[in-house]
């Protein structure tokens, strides 16, 4: 009995002092230290899962390759008696049986007259039961030859209904024995950067491949032309993927795969996809009339850069920048100026000079639209009537004698005499033309050329050689000069820093 008293005496004293000390821990403010009494180092998200994170493509690969097909092109081409002149070797010498006739032909040019055939090889998608069939402009280009193979193995010949180089896209038609799958377009506007996305295409002649990966960004402008308007995607795309479909994840093409960078021929995770919403506009005509009729607003323009925003005093660099306007042209009947700089058209945001000509190509010529400008820092609205764009004209230059003008500039120019513009075929009749740029001097630096026309600086009137050394000595403080000059018939404006 004493041994078990003892222990329940043990255990009691164990447990007051247990209650003894929490009560003198809570006193102390002897708490456990956390995190919600301090700065935290980061912050913490809400886990949402993995969201429409695709564990496996094979399904969509499955349903999609049928309607994706190989397209290979044959082009008959002749060789001159200049390409055998370099070849020292007849075509009875043994060397030619030894080497084969492709080496000869590459190095040496072929036989004198013989005609051979080179052939390349891209992509294409179905789109219509009847056989119509989308690629690229550039796989089809100046074939004499055009077949189309399917998944299943069976070979169609094809021919052009119409092709379109600027947007570098082609509508192609074969004439099927059965039905065929077909692909659905989609909605390239509505993508995101960061969707997945799915290309399927015939890379290095190796047939049906599926790649995979995202979309990197949007509105790429690459230099190919004014309606570069490219889909960057890392999903891998290789010469002979041209032409064929980039998917999203329900199984919609988005956008036509066009381009690839690289500096060693091959993927290197940028590649480029003409959108599909531009795409339609231009299928569609194609159809129709096998040629694209393209809407006009009749204005040149030119990209903001930060010497421009500053000479001209704006606020940002975002719209597009009026360098010219062109006579009777739906802008300029509608009162658009020069030196205004467009930020909305047709109720969207032009945030750079490169979206406008894309907003413009993808409406029907006639359609009326909206255009919001700045104009000395005021909006001004319009209503201009799209029309039918038309060929322009090309200015060529002469020799011209100089007199130089403000050494700091780096410039010779002369008078731009009326008998002068007349043999050049220029509207203007007054100011200077430049004659000389010294290498490495402001002018040069800024991008100013032999053969522009200097008619503004600081929005100041240039008459002729005279009138601009004025002008140039009443701004000598000034660390930047606005210049307004017509390059080959185009009005442009140019900062030159000082």
């Amino acid at each position: 009995m004493k041994k078990i008293f003892r222990g329940t005496t043990i255990g009691l004293v164990a447990i007051a002092c247990l209650l003894a000390g929490l009560i003198i821990a809570s006193q102390l403010s002897l708490t456990p230290h956390t995190g919600a009494d301090q700065t935290q180092l980061w912050t913490e998200g809400e886990s949402k899962g993995n969201g429409e994170r695709p564990g496996s493509f094979a399904d969509l690969a499955d349903g999609l390759s049928p309607a994706v097909v190989n397209v290979s092109t044959a082009t008959v081409v002749k060789e001159n008696e200049e390409m055998n002149m370099q070849n020292p070797f007849g075509e009875d010498s043994p060397f030619r049986d030894f080497f084969g006739d492709e080496f000869f032909r590459r190095f040496f040019g072929g036989p004198k007259g013989k005609s051979f055939k080179t052939r390349s090889l891209g992509s294409g998608f179905i789109i219509n039961q009847d056989g119509y069939i989308i690629t690229n402009n550039h796989v089809i280009a100046g074939a004499d030859e055009i077949v189309v193979l399917l998944e299943g193995g069976d070979e169609y010949p094809a021919e052009v209904v119409g092709s379109d180089e600027k947007t570098d896209l082609a509508l192609i038609k074969i004439e099927p024995k059965n039905g065929l799958p077909v692909c659905k377009l989609g909605d390239s506007d509505a993508t995101r950067v960061g969707d997945w996305v799915l290309a399927i295409g015939n890379p290095f002649g190796l047939g049906h491949t599926v790649t995979a990966g995202i979309i990197s960004a949007k509105g790429r402008e690459l230099g190919m032309g004014a309606y570069d308007d490219f889909i960057q995607t890392d999903a891998a795309i290789n010469p002979g993927n041209s032409g064929g479909p980039l998917f999203d994840t329900s199984g919609n093409v988005i956008g036509v795969n066009s381009a690839i960078f690289t500096r060693s021929g091959g993927n290197q995770g940028i590649g480029f996809a003409i959108p599909i919403d531009l795409a339609k506009n231009i299928i569609s005509q194609l159809k129709e009339s096998g040629a694209v009729t393209r809407a006009w607003l009749g204005v040149l323009i030119q990209q903001i850069t930060p010497e421009l925003q500053e000479g001209m005093g704006l606020e940002t660099r975002k719209g597009a920048l009026v360098a010219d306007v062109v006579q009777n042209g739906p802008a300029d009947k509608a009162g658009i100026q020069r030196g205004d700089v467009i930020i909305r058209f047709n109720g969207e945001q032009v945030d750079s000079q490169h979206e406008l000509p894309t907003m413009v190509a993808y409406l029907p010529v006639g359609t009326e639209v909206e255009v919001v400008v700045l104009r000395e820092g005021k909006k001004k609205t319009f209503k201009i009537k799209l029309e039918e764009m038309t060929d322009e004209a090309q200015i060529a230059d002469a020799d011209k004698s100089s007199e130089k003008v403000h050494d700091e500039m780096g410039l010779t120019v002369q008078d731009l005499t009326p008998e002068l513009a007349e043999k050049l075929n220029l509207d203007e009749t007054r100011g200077a033309i430049i004659t000389g740029v010294e290498s490495g001097s402001p002018a040069s630096e800024a991008g100013l050329r032999r053969g522009d026309v200097i008619i503004e600086v600081n929005r100041k009137q240039v008459m002729d050689v005279s009138s601009l050394t004025e002008i140039l000595e009443a701004n000598q403080d000034r660390k930047s000069l606005l210049f307004l000059i017509n390059r080959g018939g185009r009005t442009i404006f140019i900062a030159v820093a000082k």
